[in-house]
């Protein structure tokens, strides 16, 4: 998985991580940067080739994520944190065998012109991106930087001792969890069962998740041998009135925003073009579509200014904002700002409850 993505990084320049959703909307910032990219539209070409002419060994990755059996690796990392004299350097060690596995989104910046066809919408609830592994009979929740926050029984194949099947059963999601719902909503399949689908098309991977979801009783139910809920996420077609309907639709969670899926893309972990992301509010303006009044819609107070910015910036859109001064990209909330914050104090306040209720079940 490490050849991916040094292949897809080296292969053009993508400024350090551009068009990032932990910045704003590229056209809706406030003032001009100094960094430039390719055209979106561009580079998602570009991906779409490579992956074509990429063919890594996604079993033997799936394995090495399910049994955490990292061997050869391990002795080389050792070499490294010795110093000149031989003296082996005290360091806590990283997890970064699990950091860096999720497909990650771009702010939807230009629109292709496909986009009704070739691509698919999925709406988000509010809450962190969690890397899911169930394997050798339990169930662990890694953050997107790769450290394990919690470790529970559930009923995903290989979740628990009873459906382990002696390790041979193990899976791998991408999910989005929910505190206050005590809900991991199912994003994406990387592994179901032992079957690796991360070089499948989107659209098969979407439905071979729903497929296995519904064939597996007992995932949406809280109980003793599954503490948290799964339920898998729906996708749309991109056709305006998919898209308008969708908007005006009502959900059980709290909606964080869109993200929008190329069909053909595999699973490739980090940030893609091939992935793209907007609040609700900004579909009228980014996609030039009308939009039906309604809560999703309703622009928040300190999106005033940044839409006027679109109409400036619209025919200038190849500036973008770097996620970070430092480079890096680390969006533990799916890119919901601080500022919208203010109604999910209810969520930290539980957090530490929610930890050690599941470990108590398990």
């Amino acid at each position: 998985m490490d050849d991916l993505t040094k292949a897809l990084s080296a292969s053009f320049a993508v400024s350090k991580e551009a068009n990032s959703t932990a910045a704003p909307h590229p056209r809706m910032a406030q003032y001009k940067t100094k960094f430039s990219v390719l055209e979106q539209s561009e580079r998602r070409r570009r991906f779409l080739d490579l992956q074509k002419t990429k063919r890594l060994n996604y079993v033997n990755h799936a394995r090495r994520l399910a049994d955490g059996d990292w061997t050869g690796q391990e002795e080389e990392e050792e070499k490294k944190n010795s110093d000149d004299d031989g003296m082996e350097i005290e360091r806590k060690r990283l997890p970064k065998y699990y950091a860096n596995q999720l497909m990650l989104s771009e702010w939807l910046v230009d629109v292709p012109q496909e986009l009704d066809t070739d691509w698919l919408m999925v709406v988000c609830p509010v809450g962190k991106r969690s890397l899911i592994v169930a394997s050798k009979g339990s169930t662990a929740a890694y953050t997107k930087s790769g450290y394990c926050v919690n470790r529970f029984p559930s009923l995903l194949p290989g979740g628990n001792r009873h459906n382990s099947a002696m390790g041979k059963d193990y899976t791998i999601l991408d999910c989005i969890y929910s505190e206050l719902e005590r809900t991991y909503f199912i994003l994406d399949v990387m592994c179901w069962r032992g079957h690796p689908v991360y070089d499948c098309p989107t659209e098969f991977r979407f439905y071979w998740l729903q497929s296995k979801v519904q064939e597996t009783d007992g995932l949406a139910d809280i109980a003793k041998r599954n503490p948290f809920r799964f339920e898998s996420l729906q996708s749309t077609a991109c056709s305006t009135e998919a898209i308008q309907q969708a908007l005006a639709a009502e959900y059980n969670f709290n909606v964080d925003g869109l993200l929008f899926y190329h069909r053909q893309t595999h699973y490739t972990p980090g940030s893609t073009p091939l992935v793209g992301w907007l609040r609700p509010y900004m579909v009228a303006d980014i996609l030039g579509m009308e939009v039906p009044a309604g809560p999703l819609t309703t622009k928040p107070e300190y999106a005033s200014h940044q839409l006027a910015q679109i109409r400036e910036h619209k025919k200038t859109s190849d500036h973008v904002r770097p996620g970070e001064l430092n480079g890096h990209y680390e969006l533990e909330h799916l890119s919901t700002p601080d500022q919208e914050k203010g109604d999910c104090s209810a969520t930290t306040q539980i957090r530490g409850k929610t930890l050690r209720e599941s470990r108590m079940e398990s």
